[in-house]
């Protein structure tokens, strides 16, 4: 399961002067994970060459779109209520305004937003974004719009991805589209389709691209970086038999971290998100090679319980995940690890539980993404498992493992104390205006008062003090 951002993002686009000749206006919010963030950058940019320039005002635009997941039902639950919002909007205030649904939901439930529901007036799946110029031109003649035909090739590697609300720092480069990984709990197969990677002169040039224009940091996305392969195009090859050709000319994704970081040495370079069974030592032997790459993965486990990862589809062993952990701290001695883990997955028992607090304990996860198991319709879980785990238990189990990880985070924080790490600074305190926020290369929030620096500078911060998420120190001059 692909790490989430519990946060949406919406309307204009902040580092580009809209264009003087659009005269339609594009609202477009995103939700789940950094892949449909990503998504929606590739869709205004399509959408600003037909006209559209962003806004981030509802009750003006022509076009309101939803970039939506469907990992949890939580979040298929805030994507309905946001359709309400903006059906309310056009009913009461913009009679002329059309909406539509993107990404993972809109390829999952297809023709029932047309059809059954009757609430948006265009379905796009994730491969499907070049033909919004189509689909708008059905719409403004009066017709439903659909198109959720997942592709064997698409990366959306030849457009320039508008950036949105962007703090001129961070951006992120996709790198690979869709899934092989069948865990039993997830979704993303279906609604992203098969693996295939994009060429790596593309990355290249959109990452040469965001350094000349003064960006200090990218993160290198994917569902599963670590399968990266970039054999010339299409799916993703066994390479067991791909021909000698192939393999000579082939570039994984140690060779592709290792090209970027050459290429920007002045640019942080982070990627997520991981795959235990993918991931390979000559991953951290680049990130040792290079001191611009940051020393963070985002490895999730999802269980510390051998029983339930074999439930889950995951091919991984709780024992497999330990050694590859302790190589890369064997290899990156100051490296940092996260984790996504689901809770109350279908016949946990109480000793599976245990053996997850069990695993936190023992690798000392920095921070971690931790939900409550939520069944999604159309996954082997869903088919084969009852969701048997009452949903107290569910909630007394998550608080648990949340429990547990703020105090190895504490942990981790701490070991910061009376130190000096370099913090990118990313944008003003949201608990102090005095102070920046940023973080170090073990992706670790500090605050630090503002002094004579901006956003974008990298500063030596002497760490005093922390929570168990957070640095808080001074600027060393």
């Amino acid at each position: 399961m692909e790490k989430t951002i519990d946060q949406k993002v919406q309307g204009n686009a902040l580092n580009i002067t809209p264009k003087k000749n659009n005269t339609r206006k594009l609202f477009i919010e995103s939700y789940g994970c950094a892949m449909n963030f990503s998504d929606s950058e590739i869709v205004a940019s399509i959408l600003s060459e037909q006209g559209f320039n962003t806004t981030q005002v509802l009750e003006e635009a022509d076009l309101v779109l939803v970039n939506t997941c469907s990992i949890r039902d939580k979040a298929e639950q805030t994507v309905r209520k946001r359709l309400e919002k903006y059906n309310a909007v056009k009913r009461d205030i913009n009679p002329k305004m059309k909406v539509g649904v993107l990404g993972c939901m809109a390829e999952r439930l297809k023709e029932k937003f047309l059809d059954e529901e009757k609430i948006v007036d265009m379905v796009v799946g994730p491969d499907a974004y070049k033909d919004l110029p189509n689909l708008l031109a059905e719409v403004e003649a009066g017709n439903d719009a659909v198109n959720v035909i997942l592709s064997k090739e698409e990366t959306y590697g030849d457009i320039s991805p508008v950036r949105l609300n962007t703090n001129g720092i961070n951006a992120l480069v996709s790198i690979t589209r869709g899934c092989d990984n069948m865990c039993t709990f997830c979704v993303v197969p279906f609604t992203r389709g098969r693996e295939r990677s994009r060429d790596p002169k593309s990355i290249l040039e959109e990452i040469n691209n965001l350094a000349n224009t003064g960006y200090k940091e990218v993160t290198l996305l994917g569902q599963n970086v670590d399968s990266y392969l970039w054999y010339g195009g299409g799916l993703k090859k066994d390479f067991k038999t791909a021909t000698e050709m192939e393999k000579a000319t082939a570039t994984s994704f140690s060779q592709l971290l290792d090209l970027v970081a050459l290429a920007q040495p002045e640019m942080r370079i982070r990627f997520s998100t991981s795959n235990p069974q993918d991931m390979t030592e000559e991953v951290f032997h680049v990130m040792a090679k290079h001191k611009n790459i940051c020393k963070h993965v985002h490895l999730p486990v999802q269980s510390g319980s051998n029983r339930i990862l074999k439930e889950m589809n995951r091919q991984h062993t709780v024992e497999e995940y330990l050694t590859l952990v302790n190589k890369m701290w064997e290899i990156l001695p100051e490296a940092s690890i996260s984790q996504d883990m689901i809770i109350g997955f279908p016949s946990e028992t109480e000793q599976d539980h245990q053996d997850t607090l069990a695993l936190m304990e023992e690798v000392k996860f920095a921070f971690g993404y931790m939900y409550k198991y939520s069944e999604r319709p159309g996954t082997m879980a869903a088919r084969k498992f009852e969701d048997d785990i009452p949903e107290a238990t569910k909630k007394r189990r998550l608080q648990d493992v949340v429990d547990q990880q703020r105090k190895n985070g504490a942990y981790r924080t701490q070991q910061f104390v009376g130190k000096v790490t370099e913090i990118l600074v990313e944008k003003e305190s949201k608990k102090n205006p005095d102070q920046w926020s940023g973080r170090n290369e073990q992706s670790i929030v500090a605050v630090f008062p503002k002094g004579n620096y901006k956003p974008g500078d990298f500063v030596q911060v002497k760490i005093n003090s922390c929570t168990s998420a957070t640095l808080i120190g001074e600027a060393v001059v």
